[in-house]
């Protein structure tokens, strides 16, 4: 008896707009919050925020990350392309960061040690910028550059106590999700209406 082979049409809905809009809404709260105080922290806006954080950055990006992967190496739906898989890679492990740094905000521990993890996601964020300007695809590299200046930013925050980092991270996360919002609008744009919103 010989193995059945089933064969999926190719797919041009890459779901990566998913993942831009729920760390573009985490990085409007979080870094809302950091940078301006409103509201002041306390253990009910840590709580809020943790949830807010566990499910737009932390669910949205962890989703797209096991879908892009599920469909990059089972089902090959979306070709063989080397960005699609950094994108995977990335979306997976930030969306699981986000999940931890969600709950330890939520039960109000200590965050000291993000700065040991923002050393990794520093490495992750810097190949994100290699591969994407290797590939061409500028407008996805310039996020990978505001995530590494997020991190850079962070080790010295958390680890050093350094004051002024606390709102220089938030700064730069609302940037990042500026840009964030813009290319989920030009990815949206592009494959529901076939503009080219997309620089």
């Amino acid at each position: 008896m010989q193995a059945q082979v089933f064969t999926f049409a190719s797919s041009p809905f890459v779901p990566v707009a998913i993942g831009f809009f729920g760390l573009g809404t985490g990085y409007f709260i979080w870094g809302g919050q950091a940078l301006f105080g409103v509201p002041k922290s306390s253990p009910e806006v840590n709580r809020t925020l943790g949830l807010w954080g566990f499910w737009m950055p932390g669910f949205m990006q962890f989703l797209t990350g096991v879908y892009l992967l599920t469909g990059l190496t089972w089902f090959n739906v979306f070709g063989k392309t080397a960005p699609l898989y950094m994108a995977s890679l990335a979306f997976t492990a930030y969306g699981i960061h986000w999940f931890a740094m969600s709950y330890r905000r939520y039960i109000d521990s200590s965050a000291q040690p993000d700065g040991w993890m923002a050393i990794a996601f520093l490495f992750l964020s810097i190949l994100g910028v290699d591969v994407f300007r290797r590939a061409g695809d500028i407008p996805v590299m310039l996020i990978f550059v505001g995530l590494t200046l997020i991190y850079a930013i962070e080790i010295p925050t958390r680890l050093l106590s350094w004051s002024p980092g606390g709102r220089l991270v938030g700064l730069f996360q609302l940037i990042t999700g500026v840009w964030l919002m813009y290319c989920t609008y030009a990815m949206t744009v592009d494959l529901a209406l076939g503009g080219k919103a997309w620089v």
